[in-house]
């Protein structure tokens, strides 16, 4: 709890938060901004806004603001000589990865909730829709903060090793792009990559790539799996590598 609550303490004058809400919104914003331009109503209501605004993000910009948000978050550790400070406390070195992919992944987190606002912010206010955004979609929003944990312990294990702000995130749209283009054989593919399983989750339902255009039990359930099997694989493989090239002492 120690490494989780310095972490949180570093958060407060984080330059993280504007990412964590203006990503969402502009995305958001940019999917709807055709149709507010011509005055139109989206053809099949709160399907339409979810498909234009969260569809979109799925594909590359949720992978680069994780790996921005990665690289915030460790930008601190490669100043000066804080990186020695780090790697000569008492903290083991699978709590110190943990602590920082945990805040990745928080903020992932957050990330999605203001992405789901945003949505129903534009479908009432904008669009002034009926009701509101139907329980399938706000169990995706949930089911992606779950989808997102590996791409934020994977970007967090980057931008660990990568003193460079930029380089983590020029791997996460290469990745992204390279897992999007699988997506469009096979959704299974997602399940290996874990940039492909938070855009997987993104279009569950939608009927884009190779989705069905139905939620199954099944997705859920393999999304699911995936996510923890990934995360830990990644977490043990960053901390097996951090603890060969910087032996604690």
């Amino acid at each position: 709890m120690g490494a989780i609550s310095a972490e949180l303490i570093k958060l407060k004058r984080s330059l993280a938060w504007p990412v964590v809400v203006l990503l969402p919104i502009v995305l958001v914003l940019a999917g709807a901004a055709t149709q507010l331009a011509r005055g139109t109503q989206p053809e099949n209501g709160w399907d339409t806004v979810w498909i234009q605004s969260v569809g979109f993000y799925g594909l590359f910009p949720l992978a680069i603001g994780i790996a921005i948000l990665g690289s915030l978050v460790w930008r601190v550790e490669h100043r000066g000589s804080n990186w020695n400070a780090l790697m000569s406390s008492p903290t083991p070195t699978l709590r110190i990865v943990v602590a920082k992919a945990l805040v990745v992944a928080g903020l992932t987190a957050l990330m999605q909730v203001v992405l789901v606002l945003a949505v129903i912010a534009i479908g009432k206010l904008a669009f002034g829709l009926p009701g509101m955004l139907p329980g399938q979609h706000l169990g995706i929003g949930l089911l992606l903060m779950l989808a997102a944990v590996p791409a934020a312990a994977l970007q967090s294990g980057l931008s660990l090793f990568l003193r460079s702000f930029a380089a983590p995130v020029a791997i996460a749209l290469v990745a992204s792009g390279i897992s999007t283009a699988a997506l469009m054989v096979a959704d299974n593919a997602a399940l290996v990559s874990p940039y492909g399983l938070a855009t997987r989750t993104t279009l569950l339902g939608t009927g884009s790539f190779a989705d069905s255009g139905t939620v199954t039990a099944g997705d859920v359930t393999a999304i699911a799996v995936a996510a923890l099997v990934l995360t830990v694989l990644i977490i043990a493989i960053t901390t097996a590598v951090l603890n060969r090239r910087d032996p604690r002492i």
